[in-house]
C-alpha cells in the first residue's frame, strides 16, 4: 500500500458517522469519520505540518504555468498523495501564476489569506461534503483575486462560478478519489476562467500524471491524465 496511513500506511476507512478520536501525532481528541484499518487517526493540522513553506516556495517563483508550479509543491515533504494540503496548494499555485502574469495583487499577502482560508477546509469533503476541496480552493483563489466578500455583488458571482466549474469537472470524471488528478482538474479550468473573466492569461502545459503509482484507488486510464490516455497506445 502507498501513502494510506501516516503512522503505519494501512489502508484509510471511512465512518458513516464522526466518532470521538485522538490524532496520533498531536494526541489532540476530536471528533472524525476518518482512521485507518489499525485504528489510527491523523488530523488535518498534523496532516498538512510543513505546508506554510508554500509561501517561500510560491515567492522565488517566476512561471506563469499554475501546473508547473504545484507539481513543484506536490513534490514536497509536507505534501502527500491525499490529503487537505491541496485545499491550499491550488489556490497557493494560481495566485503565484496568476501574479507572474500581470495579475495585481500583493502576492505575500494573498498567500497568507489562502492558507488561512484553505486550512478551514477539511480532508474527506470530496466524499462528506460533495464538494471537493481542490475546486473550493479554485474558488478561494478567485474570491481573493477579485476581493469578493459575503456581501459582493460580481466577485461574489465569480468565486461561485469558478469552484461550480472546476467542480463540474472534477465530477465527470467520478471517483473515487483523487487529489493530484482533482487539483490538475481545478487548476485547469481556473487558468481557462481567469483568462476569459480577468484578462490575465497564465499558462498550462500537457499535464502527464507522474503519481499513479502512489494512488492505491487509480482509475487508469479513465483519468485524464494518465499516460495512456495522454501518450495514446505508443506513447
Amino acid at each position: 500500500m502507498n501513502d494510506e496511513c501516516l503512522i503505519c500506511n494501512a489502508p484509510l476507512e471511512y465512518l458513516e458517522i464522526d466518532v470521538p478520536m485522538e490524532c496520533a501525532i498531536c494526541h489532540k481528541k476530536m471528533l472524525s469519520k476518518t482512521r485507518c484499518i489499525n485504528g489510527h487517526f491523523v488530523c488535518n493540522e498534523c496532516h498538512m505540518r510543513g505546508l506554510d513553506a508554500i509561501i517561500g516556495i510560491c515567492k522565488t517563483e517566476k512561471s506563469r504555468n499554475p501546473v508547473e508550479i504545484i507539481e513543484k509543491m506536490m513534490k514536497q515533504s509536507f505534501c502527500h498523495m491525499h490529503g487537505p494540503e491541496h485545499h491550499v496548494m491550488v489556490g497557493s499555485a494560481l495566485l503565484t501564476a496568476y501574479k507572474n502574469a500581470g495579475g495585481e495583487i500583493d502576492l505575500d499577502s494573498a498567500l497568507k489569506e489562502m492558507i488561512n482560508r484553505g486550512k478551514g477546509v477539511p480532508g474527506g469533503v470530496c466524499g462528506f461534503w460533495g464538494a471537493c476541496g481542490a475546486g473550493i480552493s479554485s474558488g478561494i483563489f478567485i474570491s481573493i483575486i477579485s476581493g469578493s466578500t459575503p456581501l459582493g455583488g460580481a466577485n461574489f458571482g465569480l468565486s461561485n462560478r469558478m469552484t461550480a466549474r472546476s467542480l463540474d469537472a472534477i465530477g465527470t470524471v467520478g471517483g473515487p478519489r483523487c487529489c493530484k488528478r482533482d487539483s490538475f482538474l481545478a487548476v485547469t479550468e481556473a487558468v481557462r476562467f481567469v483568462e476569459e473573466n480577468f484578462g490575465i492569461v497564465m499558462e498550462l502545459m500537457p499535464i502527464v500524471c507522474e503519481f499513479s503509482h502512489l494512488n492505491n484507488q487509480c482509475i487508469g486510464a479513465r483519468c485524464p491524465f494518465s499516460k495512456a490516455r495522454v501518450s495514446g497506445p505508443e506513447g
